[in-house]
């Protein structure tokens, strides 16, 4: 090989070195510049932040909460936009503070939206209409919610019943279709494609990026201990997959 020929080679090789070098450490760069969780002291956890519109979900186990601070709550460039309420159980039962929650929620201008805790060995149509005796939606409330995490040892084709009898019922009443909320686990084990037209709140915590689920998702559960001025500590947090047009749209007219 000719001294001239070898020296062009290797000075192609020491550019593509040099190049990937730059490339290599401009993606670090970029990576630790715009993480996908950013620690926030105030509220004690880390955030995803690329989403904008973020929220948080609470029942009777948060105890008595001050709505005021809760609103007026704001860490740099996040403020809480909205909060699922707990609103019954099973067939008869009532979040003991749900009706003070709703009420103050909605006096601070906090959007609010209510879930059913669903019991799978129950009658799905009796669980709906514990919540529709109990939840009254009105305009600017999100959808109304099924919160299903338990099988109690009920056969899958069983739980697939008697969620869709809470599903249909509850849609035909409020005339707006259900969100269902649930893990990334139980989803694929007990409810599957069937559920699929269902908007879908899903908890997965400390995932780098957004939680591991095929389908799409409305809602992320993030994670289940920050903190909150005017609650307890140990509050859920929950980020909207869009930006503040699109959740001004999933709200009720």
């Amino acid at each position: 090989m000719k001294k001239a020929t070898k020296k062009r080679i290797e000075n192609i090789i020491l550019s593509l070195v040099v190049v990937l070098t730059l490339a290599g450490s401009a993606f670090w760069i970029w990576t630790f510049e715009h993480p996908h969780f950013v620690f926030y002291p105030d509220f004690g956890i880390q955030i995803p932040v690329k989403f904008t519109v973020h929220g948080i979900d609470v029942s009777h186990h948060n105890d008595v909460i001050n709505w005021q601070q809760v609103k007026a709550m704001q860490v740099k460039d996040i403020n809480l936009s909205f909060c699922f309420i707990k609103a019954t159980e099973g067939v008869q039962d009532e979040d003991e503070l749900f009706e003070r929650n709703w009420k103050k929620a909605k006096e601070v201008g906090m959007v609010r939206g209510a879930y059913h805790f669903f019991l799978p060995q129950k009658s799905g149509k009796a669980q709906a209409e514990n919540f529709m005796n109990s939840v009254l939606l009105e305009s600017g409330d999100l959808p109304p919610v099924l919160d299903i995490e338990e099988t109690y040892g009920v056969r899958t084709p069983d739980i697939r019943k008697r969620v869709k009898e809470w599903l249909y019922t509850v849609e035909a009443y409020y005339h707006v279709k259900p969100i269902i909320y649930t893990n990334v686990d139980y989803y694929k084990n007990f409810l599957g494609k069937d559920f699929d037209v269902y908007p879908l709140w899903v908890a997965h915590y400390l995932q780098a990026e957004k939680p591991r689920i095929e389908r799409d998702w409305i809602f992320w559960q993030h994670n289940e201990a920050g903190k909150v001025n005017g609650i307890l500590p140990g509050v859920d947090f929950n980020v909207f997959n869009g930006d503040s047009v699109a959740f001004k749209a999933l709200l009720k007219q």
